[in-house]
């Protein structure tokens, strides 16, 4: 069996993450992926590529751009379904939060010539697959789940092709929009190199801000001091209980690169200024997990008492208030500003209906995320 590194303080996760070029993605299944496709998807694709595929995406996710563009139509959204959920007396958060979160995502994207709830579960549709293992070279599955996990992944792939991608396509060729489609055909995509752009956006999009939406709101219900300070402050003091929240509850548990050459954790300071110490060179080929959640609570990092709940706690110079939830260096995912913004809109419209939880949500795991699940969420809505 091959070495494979653990991290756990933030100083050296930031350091292997911020070595360009030194690693590549290991996550997600990337190297599973058919390297026959021309352009890989952005999630899953490295070096200069990958760098120029990040450029030319960030006009679409820049914090300003999202504010100015998407903020109205978030808004619009999340009062039509909480009013519907009034007028039904209630809901389920996280079916609530499905439909949400991929009709915000299918805006940014282009998806917009189909049904979002009936793409919402064509994207569900995509996670029902069989455990697995990304630190085992089979991904600990045996032939038949390998099996499954392909007619399981195609038929939701060619649904979603066929219902919401293609007609999107179709679309942009007569009448391009500013949105991802629109970019991905002006730069020469192929329909299948958009089709799995297409479903990277969506399922990352969905899932981990889905997940995120319920876990800030469980947290948020169980503390009314909190609730009552989220609900009075203004977006800035709103963001920040959120980010905190996130620090301690990341969607996405694990990031996993594979070293090209030889990565020093231990090669002077960290980029804020902080000493590194006890870091060991990582050999080529080996694998690193980054271990998020314990990063996210190292005391060197984010000060005494980790793992309290402090929205606005001071942090060294560099650090995201997110910690490395939305990881960092060359793959620091690029929709931080919309999800942060998008489950701002939702919970701080839903604790002003002053909710109350009738059930506690089901906490389970998605192998693939390497993150939480979070189902069963019954909220009551008299209001």
């Amino acid at each position: 069996m091959s070495t494979i590194w653990r991290v756990r303080g933030l100083a050296q996760a930031r350091r292997l993450l911020r070595a360009r070029h030194a690693t590549t993605q290991a996550g997600f299944t990337a190297e599973k992926i058919p390297r026959r496709l021309k352009l890989h998807p952005i999630l899953v694709s490295d070096g200069p590529v990958h760098d120029e595929q990040r450029r030319k995406v960030a006009r679409f996710l820049a914090p300003t751009v999202v504010q100015r563009r998407y903020l109205a139509s978030m808004q619009e959204c999340a009062d039509r379904l909480l009013a519907q959920a009034r007028t039904e007396g209630g809901t389920t958060l996280d079916d609530l939060a499905l439909l949400y979160t991929v009709e915000v995502t299918a805006e940014v994207v282009g998806l917009t010539e189909s049904s979002v709830p009936r793409m919402a579960r064509r994207l569900v549709s995509f996670f029902n697959q069989p455990p697995l293992d990304i630190t085992r070279e089979d991904l600990g599955r045996t032939p038949r789940q390998w099996a499954r996990a392909a007619v399981n992944g195609l038929v939701p792939v060619l649904r979603f092709w066929w219902s919401d991608v293609r007609p999107a396509v179709r679309s942009r060729r007569r009448e391009p929009r500013q949105d991802i489609i629109s970019h991905l055909l002006q730069e020469g995509y192929r329909g299948t190199d958009i089709l799995v752009e297409c479903v990277t956006y969506g399922t990352a999009g969905m899932v981990t801000t889905r997940e995120f939406i319920v876990m800030a709101a469980w947290h948020l219900l169980g503390d009314p001091e909190l609730a009552d300070r989220y609900r009075s402050g203004s977006q800035d003091e709103r963001l920040a209980v959120l980010h905190e929240i996130i620090r301690l509850e990341p969607v996405v548990g694990h990031l996993y690169r594979r070293a090209q050459v030889e990565v020093d954790l231990d090669d002077g300071p960290d980029p804020s200024g902080t000493p590194v110490r006890g870091g060991c060179p990582v050999a080529p080929g080996e694998l690193v997990d980054v271990c998020v959640r314990s990063a996210n609570a190292d005391p060197e990092a984010v000060g005494e008492d980790p793992l309290a709940l402090r929205p606005g706690r001071p942090l060294p110079a560099g650090v995201n208030p997110a910690g490395l939830s939305f990881g960092d260096g060359e793959h620091k995912c690029p929709g931080q500003p919309l999800a942060m913004l998008e489950s701002d809109v939702l919970l701080h419209r839903l604790l002003a209906l002053r909710p109350e939880l009738v059930r506690e949500p089901d906490l389970g795991w998605d192998d693939l995320i390497e993150g939480y699940t979070l189902r069963g969420m019954r909220l009551r809505l008299s209001g």
